[in-house]
């Protein structure tokens, strides 16, 4: 798992957050957002959970749509026809019901003239056994489950997300606390030392490398406060709201306490996802083997036959049931239940390599929490140690026993171990939101 990594400068350290940035700290709006706050309006306005939630109702509808199999299909036409051949001819009388003993009349019946008809026509058909459509249909029913189960999916990784964001943002307060501290010093220090070289006690490089140290700090400070406007683009960006808005966080400390014993949950949604993407499969394929059996399925129509546009002289119905059997179809069904087979065996090796590689990172972000942890106690060892250090030789500074290079590095020093401490605190609690999504299952 990548954790956003510091680079070291003349002072010692320079932030680099990795978010997508567009605005400078230039930005003026503030306002305070919790960590639960941005969650809540990440899941709820984030494009991510939108496009997945109308997957959704795409696969409900598509879902929908095979009712087909129970419900009757109905058809209304009308049409107009006119014709001289004698067999359709001879016919659309006898629809009209107007055939009279002229009709018979050899000449006629052999040559007649132009005859129209206009016709009327209500056909229904129903469905009624067809097995391989009731396979589909719970092949459908499956694809609508699996699509609420990426989208919870979705939001658990948003949670995520959004958690890195706010730890990042929680870095680059951490970060200018840091740098305005070592500013504080540092410019001390210039006071101190432009005083002494005002009564001819210091050099001039001395005062000058003091100089380029706060120089330094004070334009790494402006990197440092950029970075909190990225860092709350970037939440806003999460939370589908506007960019250029300062956020300042509410949580302060979010070093939780890590379960070193927490494994990966078999009933993970991306999980259950994809085991219900091979139940669909299966279905899939039994459909397949059904439309190999028979098919049972009724009709009917009801029709007006009218020598007139608009007339409804003769009626007639006709109704019937058909059972049809597909006997042989080139081996295209053996074919496509091999082919359906495959892909099912792909989605079980997928589902497996999922697992393993899901195994993998939680092993290696336990490992990540650990190192973290121990780094969390040496930094704040190394902190105590380095501001006695600067004490020290800020007391031997002014009495003139230390130059100004051992302060300025006693003070990049101490700057250093706080952002090592800053750094992994948040590594540990990044990796403790990554194990929870790692870890998460579903209710």
């Amino acid at each position: 798992m990548g954790f956003t990594k510091h680079l070291m400068g003349s002072l010692g350290i320079i932030l680099s957050i990795g978010l997508l940035a567009t605005n400078s700290f230039a930005q003026t709006n503030t306002s305070p957002l919790s960590l639960a706050d941005a969650i809540s309006k990440a899941t709820q306005n984030n494009r991510a959970v939108t496009l997945a939630k109308l997957d959704e109702q795409v696969a409900a509808y598509n879902y929908k749509q095979t009712d087909a199999i129970y419900l009757p299909q109905v058809g209304l036409s009308y049409t107009a026809m006119s014709t001289n051949n004698p067999l359709n001819a001879f016919g659309f009388k006898l629809q009209q019901k107007s055939i009279s003993l002229a009709d018979f009349n050899p000449d006629l019946l052999n040559h007649p003239n132009g005859t129209p008809d206009f016709t009327t026509k209500l056909e229904v058909q129903q469905p009624l056994i067809n097995m391989d459509m009731l396979y589909m249909r719970k092949g459908a029913a499956m694809q609508a489950e699996i699509y609420q189960l990426k989208t919870t999916r979705t939001k658990e990784y948003l949670a995520f997300a959004v958690k890195k964001a706010y730890l990042q943002l929680q870095l680059a307060y951490n970060a200018v606390s840091v740098l305005e501290d070592a500013k504080k010093t540092t410019k001390a220090v210039y006071l101190f030392t432009d005083n002494h070289y005002k009564q001819g006690l210091v050099q001039k490089s001395d005062l000058l490398n003091v100089q380029v140290q706060l120089n330094t700090v004070e334009s790494n400070l402006v990197k440092a406060k950029s970075n909190i406007g990225n860092a709350s683009d970037y939440l806003s960006l999460l939370m589908g709201q506007a960019t250029g808005i300062i956020y300042t966080v509410t949580d302060n400390s979010m070093d939780a306490n890590t379960d070193s014993t927490a494994m990966i949950a078999s009933n993970r949604s991306d999980f259950i996802a994809m085991q219900k993407a091979i139940e669909a499969s299966n279905l899939m394929i039994q459909s397949t083997k059904m439309s190999e059996l028979p098919k049972l399925n009724a009709f009917g129509s009801f029709q007006l036959n009218d020598s007139r546009m608009l007339g409804f002289g003769a009626n007639a119905y006709l109704i019937g049931a058909q059972l049809s059997w597909d006997i042989f179809k080139g081996y295209r069904t053996k074919n496509t239940i091999a082919t359906q087979t495959l892909e099912r065996n792909k989605l079980s090796e997928q589902l497996s390599q999922q697992k393993e590689e899901s195994a993998l990172e939680l092993s290696k972000t336990k490992r990540d929490i650990a190192d973290a942890t121990s780094e969390i106690t040496t930094q704040k060892s190394g902190i105590n140690q380095a501001e006695e250090a600067l004490r020290i030789l800020q007391n031997r500074y002014e009495q003139g026993l230390v130059n100004t290079t051992d302060v300025l590095q006693a003070t990049t020093q101490l700057s250093q171990q706080k952002f090592g401490l800053a750094q992994a605190v948040f590594n540990k609690n990044v990796g403790t939101a990554y194990q929870q999504f790692l870890t998460a299952s579903s209710k």
